[in-house]
């Protein structure tokens, strides 16, 4: 917009209806290149890991990582690491029939 019309910061932060103090705040985030980095050579080194096993790793390197972190680097990274399966619950075959009887007094 600024190199558009030629206009200032002020009004075009006023036309986008942002405030001038959102357009000049620095990002306070850490460099996560060297966590990045670690992260793909757990992932290359042990491909059957997924990512919760990839932080349990990291964990017993000394890294203060949650698991949305490493989840979010991971997809970043463009890593195919497996995820936690859920088990489905296997249904007997003779749930839902009538079972037949065998003597008196059953049903």
């Amino acid at each position: 917009m600024q190199e558009r019309f030629k206009v200032n910061v002020r009004r075009s932060c006023r036309l986008a209806l942002l405030r001038p103090s959102v357009w000049y705040q620095k990002s306070e985030a850490r460099d996560q290149s060297a966590l990045r980095l670690r992260i793909r050579e757990i992932a290359m080194d042990r491909p059957r890991f997924g990512y919760l096993r990839v932080r349990v790793m990291l964990k017993r390197e000394g890294w203060s990582v949650g698991k949305k972190r490493v989840y979010r680097l991971c997809r970043l990274e463009g890593l195919q690491l497996r995820m936690k399966v859920n088990r489905r619950k296997r249904i007997s075959p003779q749930r839902g029939r009538p079972v037949p009887a065998t003597g008196p007094n059953q049903h």
